[in-house]
């Protein structure tokens, strides 16, 4: 989405490249408003097409999960191993819920606790950074909005 002075937009799509740029843009000087400013300007205008995304990856997983195909898992110990090979093309990960753990890479071994300890990362969020970091998209949704009542959700790319 571009904000900007309203005579620039036209030059600066001209010469853009990137094919997911919205047609719709905030006119006007940016810099005189805040980060929140904009957000609150911008989100009306891109929370349909977020939503129309989520609504398609959570059509997907469910056609790839019921079907049995092996391109989708809602079990983290699978996930985690999975968002660190860079397997991860979209994942659901509930937000506010934490699942300490550890992965060790080696053995590709997933530890869950029920409780914090000493050297537990929440996987949760292990997931989420790794996916993003692998050009994956993540959806950060109320728990209540992952299929099967899971933490996680992930679309597998192979």
């Amino acid at each position: 989405m571009l904000a900007g002075v309203e005579y620039l937009l036209p030059v600066y799509r001209q010469a853009n490249t990137y094919q997911h740029l919205m047609d719709e843009a905030i006119t006007g000087n940016p810099e005189i408003l805040s980060a929140q400013e904009l957000h609150d300007q911008a989100w009306p205008i891109v929370e349909a097409d977020f939503q129309k995304s989520q609504q398609a990856v959570l059509e997907q997983f469910h056609e790839l999960f019921g079907g049995d195909t092996g391109k989708a898992s809602n079990k983290l110990e699978e996930v985690v191993s999975a968002a660190y090979y860079q397997r991860v093309d979209s994942l659901l990960v509930a937000v506010g819920q934490q699942q300490w753990g550890l992965f060790d890479p080696t053995s590709e071994t997933v530890y869950l606790h029920p409780e914090k300890e000493t050297g537990d990362e929440d996987l949760l969020d292990f997931v989420a950074a790794h996916t993003l970091l692998n050009g994956g998209t993540v959806y950060a949704v109320p728990f209540e909005e992952i299929p099967y009542s899971t933490a996680v959700a992930a679309i597998y790319r192979y």
